[in-house]
Formats: C-alpha cells, structure tokens, sequence
C-alpha cells in the first residue's frame, strides 16, 4: 500500500511544479505577438556570441564589436548589467523588453490621438501642422526635438507624415512590411 500512496504523491508533485513553471514563463511570453518572439529570439542568439544561452558582459562587449564599436567601457557594460535581475536567459531577455515596452500606450490609443487632427481619415498629417502643435500644446517640443522625429520618421515627397506607421513602429519597434 504505501508504493501505491508514494506513486500517487510524486505523480501529483510534477503536475503542480510544471504548472507553476508554465504560469512564470507564460506572463512574459503572453506580453508579445509569436512574431515578436521570433525577432526577440533571433536577437538574443546573435547576442550570445559564446552559445551558452545567457548574455554576459563578454557577449555584449563582442556584440558591440561586432557593430564596429570596439572602445565600450567596463563601467558602460556593468551598468547594462546592473539593469537584469540575474543572469539573462532569454525569459529574462524578453521580460527586460517588456518591461522597457510597458510604458507604452496601445496602438489603437496613439492611432486615436493623431485622428483628431486627421478628420478625413488619410492616415497622413501635415508636417508643418504637426510641428505647430508639438510645438504649441501641452509638453512643448523644442525645434530640435521636432527636427529629431522628421529625421527617424521622414515626412514623404508632399511634406505629409505617415503617422500610421509611425504609431506601428511606436508599439511593435519596427516598420510595417508592405502589403
């Protein structure tokens, strides 16, 4: 009788431990698109240059080399460090972007907040408008604050803003492929 009550035990301990194992790991993974994931993921192997499945300060300082920039300072490396709760495996990896991403409003809300000044719906606002009401309203922007956002988000060839995308890349990080 008691190997039965013992197998009936450590038949129940592994359901509660994978369960509380999936319910960790599912919050992280629950916060980004399957998509997301991928890019993250292929991100986070380019970045562990030694493939031990954590990022240390040598795979960043490789990682930084391998983008031409070779005088990354002790100090600068410690510090992204310092930002990781622990090693960073790659639920770390994801869970420090979410955590960067969480600030951010929902695509629908920013889409909303240009469409006031876009009644007809184009999609598009001018540039010299959107400039005068940066500038002008609530937290002002300064001209080279202005100047910056055209420079990473370049008006088209009539001066118009797509801000459409701009509120894709605002909540996804990157651009829309084209349709």
């Amino acid at each position: 009788m008691k190997p039965q009550q013992s197998l009936k035990f450590s038949h129940q301990a592994p359901k509660k431990a994978k369960k509380k194992t999936a319910e960790a790991g599912s919050n992280v993974f629950s916060m980004f698109e399957q998509s997301q994931i991928q890019e993250f993921k292929e991100a986070f192997t380019i970045m562990d240059q030694n493939r031990d499945g954590f990022i240390d300060k040598g795979d960043l300082r490789d990682t930084y080399a391998a983008l031409g920039r070779l005088n990354v300072g002790n100090d600068e490396l410690d510090e992204m460090m310092k930002e990781a709760p622990g090693p960073i495996n790659f639920t770390i990896f994801l869970a420090m972007f979410g955590e960067k991403l969480k600030g951010t409003d929902p695509e629908e809300t920013i889409l909303n907040a240009f469409k006031i000044f876009d009644p007809e719906g184009t999609g598009v606002l001018r540039g010299d408008d959107i400039k005068y009401h940066l500038m002008s309203q609530a937290d002002k922007f300064t001209e080279d604050e202005v100047n910056q956002m055209f420079t990473n988000f370049p008006l088209d060839v009539a001066g118009n803003l797509d801000y459409k995308n701009l509120c894709y890349v605002i909540t996804h990080g990157e651009e829309k492929e084209q349709e």
